[in-house]
């Protein structure tokens, strides 16, 4: 990757707006569209490789605030180029006032470069704009100038490759070289691209929303936190709006990264679509987004619509102050085949998916189930059973657009009598203590906690996976015991299973 510095700058021609090229990103996008769909999925995947449609392109390259001068521009993973393409139009819209812009963009796929270098040679046939094309792998390159110490660019735009990366392969090698450890090869483009920008330079990214959580990503964060401000992010509301050509429900989040910037508020904006004609923006103070106090750092993302749990009464336990504990269910039963059955048999115990859950109870057996009711209880399976009994269970994976992503129920060992012992599968989270039940008020309580708005809310904040791990729920912020049990007591005492609007009363009148 050669020095931006070394490059040889355009200048400003005489040339008027109206010479300049029109409607090259939707030519683009057209292109995108067919190279999309004529590409295998497995070449797609692996490559992490998902193009950025043209409306999307256009917002992110709105989000830059004006500048002047000479811009060099990073566009790393660069498709067939939509995102310079948008980035160059807002320039020929007079929405910067560049002297000139020297781009460097990046793409390792053969088939796309070519479509690249063609799209971006004509701006350059017509405006002040030398663009530089490279093939070369992006981390490799990028990790030699972080250890140069070059910082170059002035502006990056980028929707890096999203694919997982094991520890000891290349890329996860020259990432430590650089001091980054991370597992994606989306937080590897960004962190990288991030160190190569001046101070003052503005990175805008579109990435999955996976790394505002989890101790995997903390690394990331902290390198961002270290190095940049964020200044804007946003959130479309459907998980599958910002590349629904390519079906992929990931939920993402286009955030905008200031080199050397002094954290103060943040922009924080939604749509329902990538069409943004719903665009609703608010701003909050960063101790909104990153909670004073939080080791692992998580990123908290706050819209208009949420209640924001940190204004709620009451809350000031973690499961582990609770004296309980969060865990995955121990039965992963393909690995268990020889011992799962389809129907209960003699020597067997109720084996639980997401499917017998039913409200604050169960449903077992299930006749038509697509899984398994039951597994065989011996000597070899024991380990992974638990003691029949009261538990408060939430599903790891919600549905395609489900309204909350926390659905919580409880075990009810009265639908399960004359056991002693059930299995839980690995889909479903359980909470116990010290590997025994809760009380039926308790487990109950906890249950109609965790299905309350104020409780998703919360955990759509900092969490943009489709499912719930177990870790998640161990840093949510939970009530008292004593309001918990009152919880259960009101459910119990209920002849029908509570509506949302119920549920979110009683959580309220709990905590006054």
């Amino acid at each position: 990757m050669p020095d931006a510095g070394d490059l040889l700058l355009v200048y400003v021609s005489s040339m008027s707006k109206q010479e300049a090229p029109v409607a090259l990103l939707d030519k683009a996008d057209r292109i995108r569209k067919d190279v999309s769909a004529s590409t295998e999925q497995r070449h797609k995947s692996k490559l992490g490789q998902f193009m950025t449609p043209a409306p999307t392109a256009r917002f992110m390259a709105s989000l830059f605030p004006n500048a002047h001068g000479i811009c060099r521009l990073l566009d790393a993973g660069a498709g067939v180029g939509a995102l310079t393409c948008a980035f160059l139009d807002r320039w020929v819209e007079g929405g910067f006032q560049f002297d000139g812009v020297v781009a460097e963009a990046f793409e390792i796929d053969p088939r796309l470069n070519a479509h690249l270098r063609d799209h971006l040679a004509e701006y350059a046939e017509r405006m002040a704009f030398q663009p530089r094309v490279f093939a070369d792998d992006f981390i490799e390159a990028a990790v030699q100038l972080s250890l140069a110490g070059r910082q170059t660019f002035t502006h990056a735009i980028l929707n890096p490759p999203y694919k997982k990366i094991n520890t000891g392969s290349l890329h996860r090698v020259a990432m430590s070289r650089a001091g980054l450890e991370t597992v994606n090869l989306y937080t590897g483009f960004v962190a990288l691209a991030l160190d190569l920008m001046v101070q003052g330079g503005t990175l805008v990214a579109i990435i999955p929303r996976s790394f505002c959580n989890g101790p995997y990503y903390r690394p990331f964060r902290d390198w961002i936190f270290k190095r940049a401000a964020i200044k804007r992010m946003h959130l479309f509301d459907s998980r599958n709006s910002a590349f629904k050509d390519d079906k992929v429900l990931q939920e993402n989040v286009i955030i905008v990264l200031e080199r050397g910037g002094q954290q103060t508020t943040v922009e924080v904006s939604t749509s329902t679509d990538d069409t943004f004609s719903d665009l609703v923006i608010t701003r909050h103070d960063f101790t909104k987004i990153v909670h004073p106090g939080d080791r692992e750092r998580f990123i908290h993302i706050p819209t208009s619509e949420e209640v924001d749990p940190l204004d709620l009464p009451g809350l000031t336990h973690t499961i582990a102050s609770l004296g309980l504990t969060v865990s995955t269910g121990p039965v992963v039963d393909f690995r268990m085949r020889y011992h799962t059955r389809k129907m209960p048999e003699e020597g067997t115990v109720p084996l639980l998916y997401p499917g017998h859950q039913i409200g604050y109870g169960l449903k077992w057996p299930v006749e038509d189930i697509k899984k398994f009711n039951a597994i065989v209880d011996d000597d070899e399976s024991r380990k992974w059973l638990i003691p029949n009994g009261w538990y408060p269970v939430v599903r790891r994976f919600s549905s395609k657009e489900e309204k909350r992503r926390i659905v919580a129920g409880v075990i009810d060992p009265r639908e399960l009598a004359g056991f002693s012992r059930i299995g839980l599968e690995n889909h479903v989270n359980y909470i116990h203590e010290k590997k025994q039940p809760l009380s039926e008020e308790l487990a109950k309580g906890l249950a109609v906690f965790l299905n309350t708005s104020a409780a998703d809310a919360s955990f759509r904040r900092f969490n943009g996976h489709t499912q719930v791990n177990a870790g998640d729920l161990k840093s949510m912020k939970y009530p008292s015991r004593e309001v918990l049990c009152s919880l259960g007591r009101w459910v119990m005492a209920l002849n029908s299973t509570p509506d949302q609007e119920m549920v979110d009363r009683a959580f309220e009148e709990a905590i006054r």
